[in-house]
């Protein structure tokens, strides 16, 4: 996965709109663009707009099925970029951290 394809799923999961979509779809995959929009203070447009976001950064597709377009989760990048960047703090040391968690103070 390029620099670029995981730039675009931090940029796709940086708006609360796009995140609710994505649970939606995780809850139930095979929805349309209304049945995503409903309930969000948004406007169907702005919800078409977020669908083309999340679906350049691959996070879900599309497909049409007779008059509806029905859209889908795919949850493989986006798991792939969290336990990639997650790995990064793997090393970083915790013991400032637990010793603040136990209330200790840093010096200085």
């Amino acid at each position: 996965m390029s620099e670029i394809d995981r730039e675009a799923i931090f940029i796709a999961l940086a708006d609360p709109s796009r995140r609710l979509i994505l649970t939606r779809l995780q809850a139930r995959n095979g929805q349309t663009l209304s049945q995503l929009g409903e309930g969000l203070p948004i406007t169907r447009q702005a919800v078409s707009k977020h669908l083309k976001i999340l679906e350049t950064a691959n996070l879900l597709f599309s497909e049409k099925s007779g008059r509806e377009r029905l859209h889908f989760l795919n949850p493989v990048p986006l798991r792939a970029v969290a336990i990639r960047w997650l790995e990064r703090f793997d090393e970083t040391p915790m013991g400032l951290l637990a010793q603040r968690e136990k209330g200790g103070k840093r010096s200085g």
